[in-house]
């Protein structure tokens, strides 16, 4: 490692002032480390888009500097964007165990394993990535596998904390790195960078172990069919499913994609312990007494293409809700969540199911994965950093978290409360936040990554509130004459039964400028624009609605 110190700086791509598609960088001279790189899930305003992942402008203009991509855990907001990154920047990833299991999955559909270099890294591993050495800590979360990150650069020691809390009794055993956090803490670190999903929620998260109870309690009350439906990448939570189905006596099928997936890994790995005669085909639910049956799936978010609300709607081809059946959400709606997990809930009880939703502290079927405020505290107590950036939450838990912090010895001023692209630069211990690199939101849609800008979206919101009027005719090339009468056709405007006046006087209208126009101009750019102007007019002052308006023009 050099003794002359140069510039260090920090920064997020993504995830630093939001929940979702998590992707942070350090880089000390001319050493880029990325840190995640996560997606997450538009809602309804963004019409067609699959996923959100980050702008990686930055990145693609200093290639060179990149030297690896190290992975936090195996959720979906910090690996789903891996496959899109690698595309364009091919560079090692280094991640536990089961977080590989996940990312391979990913690469193989996107054809990507082949090409690609994945190192295993454990909580003893230590890297060195050019002037960075790079070592970890095991935390608790919600997913197995979950590491802390320790980057040491000439300027100081750097702190990622991932996604944690403090679970002094896991179901998997990952004890936390408590006594190893504490040495780190006690070498000095110069910058803390931890999460603050839950900064301002009071006291300790609640053990996992409180669930597994709750939810044998619920399984042996049952009568019928029990349907429980959690995060698929929660492997402690379908543990203790499983060992629930063993205790009441059924059988266990699952739903879902992304469950199988992830059981499939799981298994696999050693990560789940599933008796062999324990699962069954889903094909199979209807055959067997209800009473003997527990289905897991997907879908506890309100997800509309899941398998929860497939079955919640009746349109699900193996499995069906009858009177009497338990559901469980054994997770609570994420902030935004919430309307579409209360329709589905709607559905269930029509159908006649027994239903137990609602928040954690009522059911006592979830706890969170996030560290409340004394979780929170206690990290940076460990930590004792010089300066402080909270990432992984909204603007106001951010705040928050920084008042944890001064209440704990962080010094006022030396916490940074940045956005996506903002960079803290350090140097001989003095930081700063003064400048900016590019950054943002790509957009998948279908196969095209980042095709889908501003103005499409802006079409497509157009189509979706006011629908699209194509007006059709045919002009003769010679003289420019209407030779076959124009043809106007609503899709989504008005049905055209009912509006036959409207229609045939957009026809008339259209006939009208182009008899105006003739005399001018023939140019076919021109003619559809003023079409476009005078038709939207006229349709706006009738209807108080502004339609995609599409002229065709045909000359023969």
């Amino acid at each position: 490692m050099s003794t002359k110190k140069q510039l260090l700086s920090i920064f997020a791509l993504g995830g630093i002032n939001e929940i979702g598609k998590n992707m942070y960088v350090v880089q000390y001279a001319d050493d880029m480390i990325l840190i995640d790189c996560g997606a997450k899930f538009p809602d309804e305003t963004l019409l067609g888009i699959d996923l959100i992942i980050p702008d990686i402008t930055y990145l693609l203009e200093n290639k060179e500097k990149v030297k690896a991509l190290i992975v936090t855990h195996g959720h979906e907001d910090h690996i789903g964007g891996i496959p899109y990154l690698l595309k364009k920047l091919n560079v090692p990833v280094y991640a536990t165990r089961f977080t590989l299991g996940l990312i391979e999955l990913k690469l193989k559909e996107h054809k990507l394993l082949r090409e690609t270099d994945l190192i295993e890294i454990q909580a003893d591993s230590a890297l060195h990535l050019g002037e960075i050495d790079v070592s970890f800590f095991r935390t608790n979360h919600s997913i197995p596998d979950c590491l802390g990150i320790v980057l040491a650069t000439p300027e100081g020691n750097v702190v990622h904390t991932g996604d944690f809390k403090f679970d002094l009794t896991p179901v998997n055993n990952q004890f936390a790195d408590i006594h190893k956090m504490a040495e780190i803490g006690s070498k000095g670190v110069l910058v803390l960078i931890s999460e603050s999903t839950n900064a301002e929620r009071p006291g300790l998260t609640p053990s996992e172990q409180l669930v597994g109870h709750h939810i044998e309690e619920a399984f042996f009350h049952a009568e019928r069919k029990i349907i429980i439906s959690t995060f698929a990448s929660n492997v402690n939570r379908i543990q203790q499913i499983v060992h629930a189905t063993i205790a009441a006596n059924r059988k266990l099928a699952l739903l879902g994609r992304s469950m199988v997936n992830v059981v499939d890994v799981a298994i696999e790995r050693g990560y789940l312990f599933v008796p062999d005669d324990l699962l069954i085909d889903a094909r199979e639910v209807k055959y067997l007494p209800p009473e003997e049956v527990v289905v897991l799936c997907t879908g506890s978010q309100g997800e509309p293409l899941a398998a929860l609300a497939r079955l919640a709607n009746g349109n699900h081809r193996e499995v069906k809700v009858l009177p009497d059946d338990m559901v469980i959400l054994a997770a609570s709606p994420i902030p935004g969540n919430e309307k579409g997990v209360s329709r589905i809930v709607d559905h269930l009880f029509q159908l006649g199911a027994k239903v137990i939703y609602g928040s954690s502290n009522h059911t006592g079927m979830h706890v969170s994965g996030h560290g409340y405020q004394e979780d929170l505290k206690l990290m940076l107590t460990f930590m004792k950093p010089q300066f402080f950036i909270p990432i992984h939450g909204e603007f106001r838990m951010l705040h928050q978290h920084r008042l944890l912090a001064e209440s704990v010895g962080v010094q006022k001023g030396h916490t940074f409360i940045m956005k996506n692209g903002d960079v803290v630069d350090i140097e001989n211990a003095t930081a700063r936040q003064t400048r900016k690199v590019p950054s943002g939101d790509t957009y998948v849609d279908g196969i095209g990554i980042g095709e889908v800008e501003g103005i499409v979206l802006r079409d497509r919101k157009q189509l979706s509130e006011d629908g699209m009027l194509v007006i059709v005719l045919t002009l003769s090339k010679a003289d420019g004459a209407i030779i076959s009468e124009p043809d106007t056709i609503s899709r989504g405007f008005v049905f055209a039964k009912d509006f036959e006046e409207l229609l045939n006087k957009v026809n008339v209208l259209t006939k009208e400028i182009i008899n105006e126009l003739q005399q001018e101009s023939r140019q076919i750019h021109v003619l559809r624009r003023e079409i476009k102007k005078a038709v939207g007019q006229y349709l706006f002052t009738q209807t108080k609605r502004k339609p995609m308006i599409l002229p065709i023009i045909i000359e023969i």
